[in-house]
């Protein structure tokens, strides 16, 4: 619970693997500082969806050093920033991110986990339960498959429904019928 007593949907960021998939399989280089994700809309969208506080926590892997200036506009941002390091064959994140999920089990609040990484699903299904919303937000077309035999859990996107860019993304997606407008292709 809140201060406020009220509950609150903890948004755990795996800022590694967003970061990878984003530059890698969808720009296919390094973006541009206009083109990365606002990471202060990915809470206001938590906060909104679920209709109640939520509190961002961003991993990170500092092991070659801490990136000052990105550190400095998420404290701005209200997140709490956890610079990790580790050997070479250790994944810090990853490790965080799955000791963070095991440490929720036993407290109450909502969780929204920003990662498209298969190796969070054990953890996330112990977590599903009726008092308890959990969510994964990432690229759609790249969240591991896994992600889909998880009874109860929410599925975002992290530009249609978060909607963290400002401009779109040069992806390709499945569009629900439901969904297609003609105009966005006619002009």
């Amino acid at each position: 619970m809140s201060a406020t007593g009220s509950r609150t949907t903890w948004v755990l960021v795996d800022g590694e693997n967003i970061d990878a998939t984003f530059g890698t399989s969808i720009l296919n280089r390094r973006p541009q500082p206009d083109e990365r994700p606002r990471w202060d809309r990915l809470v206001t969208f938590a906060e909104r969806t679920w209709q109640q506080p939520a509190r961002g926590v961003f991993y990170l892997n500092a092991s070659s050093g801490i990136p000052m200036p990105f550190v400095q506009a998420l404290k701005a941002m209200d997140y709490i920033v956890v610079p990790l390091s580790g050997g070479p064959d250790e994944k810090v994140v990853d490790i965080a991110i799955q000791r963070t999920l095991q440490a929720l089990a036993g407290r109450p609040g909502d969780l929204m986990l920003v990662s498209h990484d298969g190796d969070f699903i054990h953890d996330l299904t112990t977590l599903i339960e009726p008092q308890r919303r959990v969510g994964v937000v990432a690229f759609s077309e790249f969240r591991n498959a896994g992600f889909n035999s998880i009874a109860g859990l929410e599925k975002f996107d992290l530009e249609y429904d978060a909607r963290v860019f400002d401009a779109p993304l040069p992806r390709i997606r499945v569009i629900p019928i439901d969904e297609f407008d003609p105009s966005t292709i006619l002009g």
